[in-house]
C-alpha cells in the first residue's frame, strides 16, 4: 500500500535519511525504532507528506503522495502526533468531531454516520463523560485519548504514529497500544509508529524497522530486530534479552553494571569543588 523509495532528508548541512528504502504493507503494524536524531520522525513527516524529501519518493498505492491532493490524502492517512494536543478552550467533542473535516463540503454540516461515529470514539476511548469538558480541564493522558478519537472519527487506511506513549503513565500506555492495535486488526489498517519503548515495540507491532543514522540497520520480526548485537549497534546499552513468557516476544532488560569511566578521582576533585 506504502512504498518508500530512496528517501533522503537532510536539516542543513545534516542528513537525517539516506537512499531509505522500504515497502510498507496494507494490515501489518509497523514499529520505527533508534536513538534520538536518527531520522525516524522525519521519515513519518514524509509519510504523512508534510515534508518534501530532498530526493526519492513516497509512493501511495504506486502514486506519488505529492501528486494526492490534500483533502484526498486527509481521508486516507491519519497522523497522531508526538506530545499530543494543547490545552486549548475546545470541548473534547468539538476536537473529536474535527477528525471529520476531511468529508465536509465548503458549507460544513454534518451526517448521522459522523454523528455516530464520534459518539463510538468518545466511548471506546473511555471519554463520553468528558464530552462537554475543555482539554484544558483535562490531564496529559486524557488530552491524547482526545487526540486517538480525533484519528479514529477521521476513518483512515494508513495511521501514523509519533511517539504516542511519550509522557504518558504505564496505564494510559498500555490502553493507547491496545486500542490501536485492535483498531488497527479490525479494520485491516497499516499502522506505522515511531517507539521509543523497546519492550512495547515488541509486544505490540508485527515487523520492526531499526534505523540508525538514516539508514536500515535492521527490519522483521522482533526476534530478529532486537538482538544484542543491533541493541549494543543502535543505542550502546548494556541489556539482557529474554523470552516474554505468555507471548513469547524478546523483551529487554537493563544490565546496571556498565563502567561509563567515572573515576574515583574525578568524583573527590568535583565534590571540592562544589564545597568551595
Amino acid at each position: 500500500m506504502m512504498k518508500v523509495d530512496q528517501l533522503s532528508y537532510r536539516y542543513g548541512e545534516r542528513s537525517v535519511l539516506d537512499q531509505f528504502s522500504y515497502s510498507f504493507t496494507a494490515s501489518n503494524f509497523y514499529g520505527i525504532i533508534g536513538p534520538n536524531g536518527t531520522g525516524k520522525s522525519t521519515l513519518l513527516q514524509l509519510l504523512a507528506g508534510v515534508l518534501t524529501p530532498l530526493s526519492g519518493e513516497v509512493l501511495l498505492d504506486d502514486v506519488p503522495i505529492r501528486h494526492i491532493p490534500r483533502r484526498q490524502l486527509a481521508r486516507r492517512i491519519a497522523v497522531l502526533q508526538q506530545g499530543g494536543l494543547p490545552a486549548l478552550g475546545f470541548t473534547v467533542r468539538e476536537v473529536v468531531a474535527m477528525g471529520r473535516f476531511p468529508y465536509q463540503g465548503w458549507l460544513g454540516g454534518d451526517t448521522e454516520q459522523s454523528n455516530n461515529l464520534i459518539e463510538e470514539a468518545l466511548y471506546l476511548t473511555g471519554l463520553t463523560t468528558f464530552a462537554d469538558r475543555t482539554l484544558e480541564q483535562l490531564s496529559g493522558g486524557e488530552r491524547q485519548r482526545v487526540a486517538l478519537a480525533k484519528v479514529f472519527v477521521q476513518q483512515p487506511d494508513i495511521l501514523l504514529l509519533d511517539e504516542p506513549t511519550t509522557y504518558l503513565d504505564i496505564g494510559y500506555q498500555q490502553m493507547i497500544m491496545e486500542f490501536v492495535q485492535q483498531w488497527q486488526q479490525k479494520q485491516k489498517l497499516l499502522v506505522i509508529a515511531v517507539l521509543h519503548d523497546l519492550n512495547a515495540a515488541a509486544l505490540y507491532c508485527d515487523e520492526l524497522i531499526a534505523l540508525d543514522n538514516g539508514r536500515l540497520l535492521a527490519a522483521g520480526p522482533a526476534a530478529d530486530v532486537l538482538t544484542t548485537t543491533n541493541i549494543t549497534a543502535l543505542y550502546d546499552a548494556n541489556t539482557l534479552i529474554i523470552n516474554h513468557p505468555e507471548q513469547h516476544v524478546p523483551q529487554l532488560l537493563l544490565q546496571p553494571n556498565k563502567d561509563i569511566g567515572i573515576s574515583e578521582a574525578s568524583t573527590s576533585s568535583a565534590a571540592k569543588h562544589s564545597q568551595k
